[in-house]
């Protein structure tokens, strides 16, 4: 059984020969992600290479650093704290951290952190209260005993810092995507609007088609939701630095929130960070972890991510075997979200028709769905109802049927454009009869343009495969 929900899987390019590549598509991965952070563009485009090789269907996505604060590098050895010691705070130096001050890559740091406020090390592995402001540097009091490690993340929670949309790095690796035909950029601690306008006004100096993909990590990202949808082809639910900025018990309604915000906007939502952390180390999932894959598909998730259990973990491919199996698990009892999405669509042609499919389906015996599609329009129409029917997109441009393999419950292949229609669904047809997809008496839609791959579909019909075959 093909499950709807999606997988991506990162990638590192420590470890993306293509056998391993390969064995994860088969298990059920449908979207490679690389994290750049810590890559060269070498690094990036070996292992880039590599997944192209495994399949044209599935899409890649290049995952920027972003604008965030980190310190310097360690002059010594790992330094120990404990609680209640006190430490500097110093930004925009290039002096190395030591056990006298930590010092960070943001100039205004010690200018604009107030007295009182509570800092981050770490993705909170340590917790500072800044006890004094001085001209020079913050004072700062150790809350939790650990260790402090070089070139480690900082956040204030709460606090909006006048970062910049994009780093030298994140341009670098824009130009790189654009360049190398990568599918989507995800571009890390979108705020607004203006940073993902930052983004794509490289991609279009480059004429490039590479789609944005917006992390919502922060707080002013979960508040600008609405204008960040209108400017990107989707989001990911970055978890781990959004439970760090927002208090975690706020996490849960926010995931549920964005999930359906994106489902009546017909945008790819990926929910994403240590939803099997445990299988990095272990060979099977915490229960916690199962119910955490679980109510993403629940709430209608586009697509599932591992990271660090795919990247680096020993037991990458049963972790996607977990993912694929709770997934298909979840879509059998889960409902069809009909009423989210009834209202939400458009008043035109290709939407009216997909809802009647959807009815159809409701009501009707339905295998599968069928549809050509330029510009994935009717395809993302039928996705959003989070129906139990497969949808078979028949896309007329590559960049576009890679770009469908994020849409819960679409399968996309690519096909030559025809003036004629018929011949490509009776091709599809037949294709999915012999790989006992479908069988001769299941009754199946077609949703076709009968006028052209512009117009967009333009007639329904529901029929049985043998009598369509004829």
């Amino acid at each position: 059984m093909t499950k709807k929900t999606k997988i991506v899987a990162t990638i590192s390019d420590l470890k993306c020969d293509i056998p391993f590549l390969t064995a994860l598509h088969k298990a059920g991965v449908n979207v490679f992600r690389m994290n750049t952070a810590h890559q060269t563009p070498e690094d990036t485009l070996k292992a880039i290479k590599n997944m192209r090789a495994v399949s044209n269907k599935i899409p890649v996505i290049v995952d920027t650093k972003g604008p965030e604060i980190r310190t310097t590098s360690l002059r010594d050895d790992a330094v120990s704290v404990k609680r209640g010691d006190k430490i500097k705070f110093i930004g925009g130096s290039d002096k190395q951290t030591s056990s006298d001050a930590i010092y960070l890559n943001y100039d205004k740091f010690h200018k604009v952190i107030e007295k009182g406020s509570q800092i981050l090390y770490d993705d909170g592995e340590l917790e500072f209260t800044v006890v004094d402001k001085k001209p020079t540097h913050l004072v700062c009091r150790v809350e939790n005993t650990g260790l402090i490690k070089g070139k480690k993340s900082i956040n204030v929670p709460g606090k909006k810092l006048d970062l910049p949309s994009l780093t030298e790095k994140d341009k670098m690796y824009v130009e790189f995507s654009a360049k190398h035909n990568v599918d989507f950029i995800a571009h890390s601690f979108i705020r607004n609007k203006g940073d993902l306008m930052a983004v794509q006004s490289i991609l279009d100096k480059h004429k490039s088609k590479t789609q944005i993909i917006a992390k919502i990590e922060n707080r002013e990202g979960v508040d600008n939701i609405d204008e960040i949808l209108d400017h990107c082809a989707g989001i990911m639910v970055a978890r781990g630095d959004l439970a760090i900025e927002i208090p975690a018990a706020e996490v849960p309604p926010i995931q549920k929130d964005l999930i359906k915000r994106c489902i009546k906007k017909r945008k790819v939502v990926i929910t994403a960070t240590q939803m099997l952390h445990t299988m990095i180390e272990n060979p099977r999932p915490t229960r916690a972890e199962v119910s955490d894959i679980a109510n993403a598909v629940y709430d209608g998730t586009d697509s599932l991510m591992l990271s660090g259990e795919t990247a680096y973990g020993k037991y990458p491919l049963e972790a996607v075997k977990v993912m694929n199996d709770v997934a298909l698990e979840v879509e059998r009892v889960k409902p069809i979200f009909k009423e989210t999405v009834m209202n939400s669509l458009p008043d035109d042609v290709p939407a009216f028709l997909s809802k009647s499919a959807i009815r159809a389906s409701l009501k009707l015996p339905i295998r599968a769905i069928i549809t050509d599609t330029l510009t994935g329009r009717t395809a993302k129409y039928l996705s959003a109802f989070r129906g139990n029917t497969k949808i078979y997109a028949l896309c007329y441009k590559e960049e576009m049927m890679r770009s469908l393999a994020f849409s819960y419950g679409v399968y996309a292949n690519l096909v030559p454009v025809r003036k004629n229609t018929e011949p490509l669904f009776k091709e599809k047809i037949r294709e999915l009869v012999k790989q006992k997809l479908l069988k001769m008496n299941d009754t199946i839609i077609l949703l076709s343009g009968e006028f052209g791959a512009t117009p967009g579909a333009s007639k329904l019909q529901i029929a049985e495969v043998k009598n369509l075959l004829k």
